[in-house]
């Protein structure tokens, strides 16, 4: 069934029909971590917003090279263009190497990222393996007359490039005059020709660890450069959609676009998509502020207000709750945590994971006497109105509600009728919301240690040469339809 997809397009500011660039051929860019401490609740919301339009998108027919990059270099500490860079920093507080640093919370970051049942993307580049890419992008703004070189850094003009293609701030809705007035005071601003500017490249300070030849000195890419050069060369340009969290609207993507624009003469995408952020109190939750809880303290139930010493987690919350407290609102809205929020979404996990299980078990009548047609369709129009999880789930909800009824003797379903309903549950809570069986899981280990523990009970009785034991072992197992095959390394079991 072809599907008519709508998406916010926050370049235009309204929702768009999605139509790739190349027919049946999706390219979609997501910024990753900065990867110098371990991801929170924060970066499991982008995480798991374009993992959700990665499934869909691919449960559509579309065939989908995702790129999501890892930050491993030029991340400087205000956002800005002066401190230090963040994984540096992070790498002589704690005597190791930058990259080892990186690496340690880059497998950190993928390790959160499986519990959470996130898709790995195709392809994961790091902005340190792109340096060539990246300074040749610099050297087109330069040759373009839309950058300058100051001090061996080189900075990207602002108001050279508006009054060229009037196109700075498109995306973010800010103007030059605000930029003026509001941009911040910072060391080193006397390098550019008006605040606003952005950096390109920097050059290193003696000091600064990770650093690269370039034309114009021994130093490191600009923030904003590593997505455009990375982008460009793993989808072309331009590609269908490039995403992140609202917090990188600005100054991040304008500033990408207005590097696309100066080198390429277009933009470096046909969507922008952008999820609003996780708050904690009303505020946004970030390691630059403090009030960040790690998704291994959720998944742990321990973390300790830094302020007052204060408990903020009433319990564990495993990685499914977590999913789906942050699928139970739509993408574009806030998210605020509490403890109240996030055991209600525990609970209606678990009703729907309840009513899929009641499903499996549910004896078939001759006649349906509720209509269940609809909702593959109704859970279809949610899902192409800009990805509306949140009706999704209550569309499932409904359908777990008949489930439970029918369960109860109170209403009758065909077995046309319940494989239906199944085929709903499976495409929309697992292959597109992502959801999985936790308990399901944790059965499987439970199986997996108890079959264990049978069998080595049973390699003992053959060591004692008790054959009764033994054979009597792999007969009973055998009723339960399970089959023991002996082999030179040992006995293994699987389901007949």
């Amino acid at each position: 069934m072809q599907q008519q997809f709508l998406i916010y397009n926050t370049l235009s500011h309204q929702k768009e029909l999605f139509t790739p660039i190349t027919p049946g051929r999706v390219g979609m860019y997501v910024c990753g971590p900065t990867v110098y401490g371990d991801a929170h609740l924060g970066h499991a919301r982008p995480a798991i917003t374009f993992d959700i339009l990665y499934r869909y998108l691919q449960h559509l027919g579309y065939k989908v090279r995702y790129v999501r990059n890892i930050t491993d270099v030029g991340h400087l500490e205000h956002d800005a263009d002066e401190g230090e860079d963040k994984i540096a920093k992070k790498a002589r507080l704690e005597q190791l190497e930058p990259m080892e640093v990186a690496q340690y919370y880059t497998n950190r970051y993928h390790a959160a990222m499986d519990r959470l049942n996130v898709l790995r993307p195709s392809i994961e580049p790091h902005a340190s393996g792109h340096i060539i890419e990246q300074i040749e992008l610099v050297q087109k703004i330069l040759d373009a007359g839309l950058a300058y070189v100051s001090n061996g850094s080189v900075y990207f003009d602002i108001r050279k490039y508006q009054e060229e293609t009037h196109k700075y701030g498109q995306l973010s809705g800010r103007v030059i005059d605000e930029m003026l007035a509001t941009t911040r005071e910072l060391d080193g601003q006397d390098e550019k020709r008006f605040a606003g500017d952005f950096a390109l490249w920097k050059k290193a300070s003696p000091e600064h660890i990770m650093r690269w030849p370039s034309p114009w000195s021994d130093g490191f890419p600009g923030w904003h450069a590593e997505c455009t050069a990375m982008g460009a060369k793993y989808l072309g340009s331009p590609f269908d959609i490039h995403g992140g969290g609202m917090d990188l609207v600005f100054p991040h993507h304008e500033s990408e676009i207005a590097q696309c624009v100066a080198s390429t003469g277009h933009g470096p995408c046909k969507y922008w998509m952008h999820n609003n952020m996780i708050t904690i109190n009303g505020q946004k939750m970030g390691k630059s502020l403090g009030n960040f809880i790690t998704l291994g303290e959720f998944f742990e139930g321990s973390h300790k207000n830094p302020q007052t010493g204060e408990e903020m987690l009433a319990q564990p919350y495993g990685p499914m709750t977590i999913r789906f407290f942050i699928l139970q609102a739509h993408y574009r809205s806030t998210v605020d945590f509490s403890n109240e929020a996030l055991q209600a979404a525990e609970k209606g996990y678990n009703r729907l994971m309840q009513a899929f299980k009641t499903l499996g078990s549910l004896q078939p009548s001759k006649s349906s006497s509720v209509d269940v047609k609809g909702y593959r369709q109704l859970c279809y129009d949610a899902m192409n109105d800009d990805m509306n999880t949140p009706i999704v789930i209550s569309h499932l909800f409904d359908a777990a509600r008949v489930i439970n009824t029918v369960n109860d003797h109170k209403a009758t379903l065909t077995q046309e009728d319940i494989d239906e309903l199944k085929s709903v549950f499976q495409i929309f809570v697992f292959d597109v919301m992502g959801l999985r069986d936790e308990a399901a899981s944790d059965n499987t280990a439970l199986i997996d240690g108890l079959m264990q523990m049978i069998l080595d009970v049973r390699a003992t009785a053959k060591a004692n040469k008790d054959w009764t034991t033994s054979d009597k072992i792999r007969d009973s197992l055998s009723a339960l339809g399970i089959a023991v095959k002996d082999g030179k390394d040992g006995a293994t079991w699987e389901m007949k």
